[in-house]
C-alpha cells in the first residue's frame, strides 16, 4: 500500500505542551519535567486514515520562545497541516494563537488559492487541571471565526498527561490533507527542478470537535 508523507507543524507559546503532546501521541508516555523545545524536530508515526491510506506523519515541534521565532521560515514552509496549541488554564496563551497563526501563514509562503484549503486544527492542552479560563464555546468561536467555507478548523481539547483526544486530533489532522503539494526549489539560475515531497496530500475529513 503506497505511504504518504505529511509534514505537520506543531505551533504555539512555550510551555503550552506541545513536546508532551506529540510524545503522547507517538510513545504514549508524559513527563512532567519541562524542557523547552531548541529551535525544532520532528519525529514519524504512521497511522490509517478513515478512507484506507497509510500515511506517516512528520511532526515538527516548534519552540514557542521569541528568540527562536525568526526560524520559522525554515520549518513552516513545505508544511502540510498546521496544530495550533494553546493552554487552557492560560488566557494569554489562547489570545496570541491570533499570532501565530498570521506568522505561520505568513512564513509559510503558502500560494494564496491555497490559503483558503489549508488544514489547520486547535488544540487546548491540559484539560487535566482543575484552574481552566479558556472555555470550550470561547475556542469554538475562535475557531469558527477563522475557518473558511472550503475548510473549517477543527478544535478539540486534550489533555498530554493522560492522552484525553490526542490520538482523535492527530488523526483527523491526517485525514484532512488529501491534495498533492508539489514544491518547487529555485537552483540560482533561470531554471527550477520540481522537489516531490513523496505524494504529500492535503484536504479535508469530518472529525469530531
Amino acid at each position: 500500500m503506497p505511504k504518504d508523507i505529511l509534514k505537520v507543524v506543531i505551533i504555539g507559546d512555550g510551555g503550552v505542551g506541545k513536546t508532551c503532546l506529540r510524545n503522547q501521541f507517538i510513545h504514549k508516555r508524559f513527563t512532567s519535567s519541562y524542557k523547552a523545545t531548541i529551535g525544532a524536530d520532528f519525529i514519524t508515526k504512521d497511522v490509517h486514515t478513515d478512507d484506507g491510506r497509510k500515511v506517516t506523519l512528520q511532526l515538527w515541534d516548534t519552540a514557542g520562545q521569541e528568540r527562536f521565532q525568526s526560524l520559522g521560515v525554515s520549518y513552516y514552509r513545505g508544511a502540510d497541516a498546521c496544530c495550533l496549541v494553546y493552554d487552557t488554564t492560560n488566557f494569554q496563551t489562547f489570545h496570541n494563537l491570533e499570532r501565530w497563526r498570521a506568522d505561520f501563514l505568513k512564513q509559510s509562503s503558502l500560494p494564496p488559492d491555497l490559503l483558503e484549503d489549508f488544514p489547520l486544527i486547535l488544540i487546548g492542552n491540559k484539560i487535566d487541571i482543575d484552574d481552566r479560563v479558556v472555555s470550550r464555546r470561547q475556542a469554538r468561536a475562535w475557531a469558527q471565526q477563522h475557518s473558511s467555507p472550503r475548510m473549517e478548523i477543527r478544535c478539540f481539547e486534550a489533555s498530554a498527561k493522560d492522552g484525553t483526544n490526542v490520538e482523535e486530533a492527530f488523526s483527523c489532522i491526517a485525514g484532512m490533507v488529501k491534495i498533492p503539494q508539489l514544491e518547487f526549489d529555485m537552483d540560482g539560475s533561470d531554471s527550477f527542478h520540481l522537489n516531490r515531497r513523496d505524494d504529500s496530500l492535503r484536504g479535508r475529513k469530518s472529525c469530531a470537535c
